[in-house]
């Protein structure tokens, strides 16, 4: 049923020019990205996932120069293949399918990326395990992206983050900020008066 869901929600979402009346998802970039993504998509294919819903090679109305890449479905993407081992930064849902919590705390865990991991759940034990025991920065309990507000860190872990300071919230405040370390110590026969 969740499958379904999405591949409806992905073959009616409306993509164009974003300035335009309705339009839900723009280009991408570039086109050199447009090709990455494109060629991501077959080489998740080519390795075995089924693809859904496919986005590639689609225009858009008076704009068919336009990066554009329609949303793409793939479903049983294996663990060890180019797509699952890759950030796509493209409009392209990946399925894994895990038997158990075990298993998909493995799976991601296994990535060397740790940007986002979303757990959809009723169970809250269930949903506390995955959020101590995943490895990524950002996760999301029963929602599908877990986009932080600008308020909140970016927290992306491992290869999905470069430096040592995130940029929003208090560790942006920290970046722009001085710290100094003072160390003292008063005997009690010296006066401590300021």
């Amino acid at each position: 049923m969740l499958t379904e869901q999405l591949v409806e929600a992905a073959s009616s979402r409306k993509v164009g020019y974003g300035l335009d009346q309705g339009v839900e998802m723009g280009p991408v970039i570039s086109a050199s990205s447009k090709a990455r993504i494109e060629a991501l998509i077959a080489s998740g294919e080519h390795e075995g996932a089924s693809v859904l819903v496919d986005g590639r090679g689609k225009k858009v109305k008076n704009y068919e120069e336009g990066f554009f890449v329609f949303p793409t479905v793939m479903d049983d993407v294996p663990q060890q293949g180019e797509i699952a081992r890759t950030e796509i930064f493209g409009p392209v849902l990946s399925m894994m399918h895990a038997r158990s919590l075990d298993e998909a705390i493995q799976m991601v865990n296994a990535r060397s990326y740790g940007n986002m991991a979303c757990i959809f759940t009723r169970d809250g034990a269930s949903a506390r395990r995955f959020r101590y025991e995943v490895g990524a920065g950002n996760v999301g309990i029963n929602i599908g992206v877990a986009a932080p507000l600008a308020t909140f860190p970016f927290s992306g872990w491992g290869e999905s983050f470069f430096g040592d300071l995130h940029a929003q919230a208090r560790h942006g405040v920290e970046f722009y900020t001085q710290t100094k370390v003072v160390i003292e110590r008063w005997p009690r026969e010296w006066n401590r008066k300021f």
